[in-house]
């Protein structure tokens, strides 16, 4: 720096600056933990610069590089690209004077990545730690392993507004921890007032509201707090016209200068509506007041249905409070919370990491080009979990990033260079020269920045970008900046084929329609996605008729999402495919196959040509292999149970009969309950099971004899004993015992059983029987276990209901001397 620098803003960590520079110089690493506005993004880089150290300052997001290095060059008097500069991807502006630069993690990683010996850094400076975003995890391990080995004078300095330090001590020291700098902040006292939501009124009705409290009630400018883009959108919409108010959105996808309008002071009341981008690393002069929706947007990665996107979640506490503070930053300030204040001790502490959730593709690429593609001789603050580890290694492995042995290749290196995403890489470096250079960058800009898109269309999409849109000039410079990346191909086979350049980077998500006029497509991966319904209109005959995208059998799908509790994924950006191209594209997922499966009810045998889930074409398959069969068959038995085998009135009481002997007597007798017999079929369905060919078959097996392979021996000679088929009654009948019921029962007429006293007996004399007595219809009459207290007090009433509909059958006074009667004979 200059012999004379300028003075440094009084700010809270201006006394710990000197003491943070000697721990550096001493340990080689540190930990500085502060609340955001004491100065340690901007004051502390200046500060050891003027020690004479080159800086390198890592920021998870472009926005917060670009204002930290403006911010530090005004504390210069000097433009930006002096002795402060920033670099993001297709952005940089520095010198040969430059001793702070303002980089983002991603990019940093880049350059380790390049030359690990980092050349033209004396000290990182890891600003936001507590984000926890993976490309800055991913960075601290890198720079840790350079220290260890090829840069031990590397300095790092971890600074962090919320995490515990001593985490971050351990893991940065090397035989001790590394020293912890605390600063406390000189936060003014914020209030807090909830307001929870209406019934049925949005997050964005509560927000709108709540700013207008802020600005009835309260002073200086508001902070409203949403979770992305399109709601600031809606909220900007609901107050459009509040008197005397700008209402400026703030995130990542605004143009640079439509960012710094939103950060500079105005002669009129600001409403500021911003994104996580104003959290920790930007400050916003002027406020006063900060509204929080209380949701953030996190990277979530469904790794089961191959869809990963950003998804809304209620923000952690820690989160919570650090927004608060926002208000508190120049003067006592207020925070208006939009939901319940007994709610607010059910939110998680802090954010989870986003190594635990996200897509690992682009990590695992990293990790291999560093030479531990597994990750293992890394330090990690969290490890990256492994299965999302290995499914990022196969996503790599079939780009040809990786060879079989999880060795990067050449064309892994070319793609990691990129800067992109595994998967737009593949995209950019084929798609051009399959789809020309110009189409090829077009397509993988807009996938990049998918938020960009105002169609679902991915063709109509890029048509309006391609117009004087001043919010697609960050799209077309990022245009520019890939076609210098690959060479141009002369003639290309299928030139402005954007859906090819998709296509190659998602081929598990090229989709088939399911049915003629849906809106739903399969993917091949083997996730069903929906189109919008707006993208189905109707006729002048009033019928509905497939237009858009629902027009097409096939989709090359960019954007895919799905929301909790919902069946289907919904499409947010494709592209109109066929099936020449899917089979290209996706030639890898290809298959032939015989199958053989239960469906409909039967066995269906099929030669099936798929692309990974859709089919292609099938045919029947005349000879199916008889162990593919009895697979089937087995499937079927487990869908459809033990009924699709043949049971007549006999095997269904010997079945009865079975259950009961093992309710009463447990082993050697046999449980026969659906589980039990299914689990048996090797034994009880044999050879039968494997002779058959279909559901016919099955249905002509006799379920009684097949049961009988369960009989245990010698036990089974007692069965008719034990448990008998069949009760003689005083008329002489034989009558069928139900032993279905958990005690076993005995129907029979009343006429059948006079003179009867004692309730037979089943299961060796333990189980006395449950005597139904029919009506001479057949109807129930009476339920009994005790015959003579039924004669003595209960047939009285039995004879007096009855005999007046039944006269010509025998009613006597007497029915303990009464001579019984079978059915079809009467007495009067």
């Amino acid at each position: 720096m200059t012999s004379s620098p300028p003075a440094l803003p009084d700010l809270p960590v201006q006394p710990y600056l000197d003491t943070i520079g000697d721990a550096l110089d001493r340990d080689g690493t540190g930990v500085l933990v502060a609340p955001p506005g004491t100065g340690k993004t901007t004051l502390v880089p200046l500060a050891l610069a003027r020690r004479g150290l080159r800086v390198a300052v890592a920021e998870p997001r472009r926005l917060a590089a670009r204002a930290a290095a403006s911010r530090m060059a005004e504390l210069l008097g000097e433009p930006v690209g002096e002795r402060v500069g920033y670099a993001v991807r297709g952005d940089r502006k520095s010198s040969a004077r430059t001793r702070v630069e303002v980089v983002t993690s991603g990019l940093l990683v880049r350059r380790l990545q390049s030359d690990p010996e980092l050349p033209g850094v004396d000290v990182v400076v890891l600003d936001e730690c507590h984000e926890r975003h993976l490309d800055a995890d991913l960075l601290l391990a890198l720079l840790l392993d350079a220290r260890a080995g090829l840069r031990p004078d590397l300095r790092v300095l971890a600074a962090s507004a919320t995490v515990a330090g001593e985490r971050l001590a351990e893991l940065l020291g090397e035989g001790h921890p590394a020293p912890v700098v605390r600063v406390d902040g000189r936060a003014h006292p914020v209030r807090t007032t909830h307001v929870a939501p209406h019934r049925k009124e949005g997050t964005e009705g509560t927000v709108a509201r709540a700013v207008r409290a802020a600005l009835a009630e309260r002073s200086g400018d508001v902070l409203a707090f949403l979770p992305g883009a399109a709601e600031i959108a809606r909220v900007g919409g609901l107050l459009a016209g509040e008197p005397g108010v700008d209402v400026l959105p703030l995130h990542g996808r605004l143009p640079a200068r439509e960012q710094d309008a939103a950060l500079r002071p105005r002669q009129r009341r600001r409403v500021v509506l911003a994104t996580a981008v104003a959290e920790s690393s930007l400050t916003v002069p002027g406020v006063r007041v900060v509204v929080d929706s209380g949701l953030s947007r996190v990277s979530r990665m469904d790794h089961r249905r191959g869809l990963s996107g950003l998804v809304t979640v209620r923000s952690p506490r820690a989160v919570t409070e650090q927004r608060a503070g926002r208000a508190g930053r120049e003067a006592p300030g207020h925070a208006y919370r939009c939901w319940a204040e007994h709610e607010h001790s059910g939110r998680a502490a802090y954010p989870e990491p986003e190594i635990h959730t996200a897509d690992l593709t682009r990590l695992a690429l990293e990790l291999a080009c560093w030479g531990t593609p597994d990750g293992a001789a890394l330090r990690w603050w969290d490890a990256p979990p492994e299965g999302p580890l290995v499914a990022g290694r196969n996503v790599l492995t079939a780009l040809g990033a990786l060879d079989r042995e999880g060795v990067v290749t050449e064309r892994g290196h070319r793609m990691a260079a990129l800067g992109l995403h595994p998967r737009l890489a593949r995209a950019l470096l084929d798609g051009a020269a399959i789809a020309g250079r110009r189409t090829a960058a077009e397509v993988v800009a807009l996938l990049d920045d998918d938020g960009l898109a105002r169609d679902t269309d991915l063709s109509v999409a890029l048509r309006g970008l391609r117009g004087d849109s001043p919010a697609a000039g960050r799209w077309r410079r990022e245009v520019r900046r890939l076609e210098r990346l690959v060479p141009e191909t002369p003639d290309p086979p299928d030139p402005g084929d954007e859906a090819a350049v998709v296509a190659l980077a998602h081929p598990e998500r090229l989709a088939r329609r399911r049915a003629p006029r849906s809106r739903t497509y399969l993917m091949a991966g083997g996730t069903a996605v929906e189109v919008p319904r707006s993208e189905v209109v109707e006729d002048l005959s009033g019928m509905p008729t497939a237009d858009g995208l629902a027009g097409s059998e096939w989709l090359a799908v960019a954007v895919a999402e799905r929301k909790p509790g919902r069946r289907h994924g919904f499409v947010r950006l494709a592209a109109r495919a066929d099936q020449r191209l899917a089979e290209q594209a996706a030639a890898g997922m290809r298959s032939v196959t015989d199958e053989v499966d239960w469906h409909g009810g039967d066995v269906r045998a099929r030669t099936v040509e798929r692309l990974g889930a859709i089919v292609l074409s099938a045919r029947d398959l005349a000879e199916p292999a008889p162990e593919a069969v009895r697979a089937a068959l087995l499937d079927g038995l487990a869908t459809d149970g033990t009924g699709l085998v043949r049971w007549d009135d006999d095997a269904h009481q010997l079945r009865h009969r079975l259950a009961f002997l093992h309710r009463e007597f447990g082993p050697p007798w046999p449980a026969v309950d659906e589980a039990a017999l299914l689990a048996t079929v090797d034994t009880w369905l044999e050879p039968e099971l494997s002779t058959a060919r279909n559901r016919a078959d099955l249905g002509r097996i006799d379920a009684g004899q097949a049961l009988q392979r369960l009989f245990p021996w010698p036990e089974a000679t007692r069965l008719a004993e034990l448990a008998p088929p069949r009760v003689t009654v005083p008329s002489g009948a034989r009558v069928r015992v139900d032993y279905e019921p958990d005690q076993p029962a005995l129907p029979v007429r009343v006429q059948e059983v006079f003179g009867w006293t004692e309730v037979p007996t089943v299961g060796g004399g333990r189980v006395p029987l449950l005597l139904r007595l029919l009506d001479p219809a057949g109807r129930p009459a009476a339920l009994t276990g005790d015959l003579a207290s039924f004669w003595r007090e209960g047939y009285r009433q039995v004879r007096a209901e009855l005999r007046g509909r039944y006269p010509k059958h025998a009613w006597p006074d007497d029915p303990l001397t009464a001579t019984p009667s079978r059915p079809g004979r009467s007495r009067r």
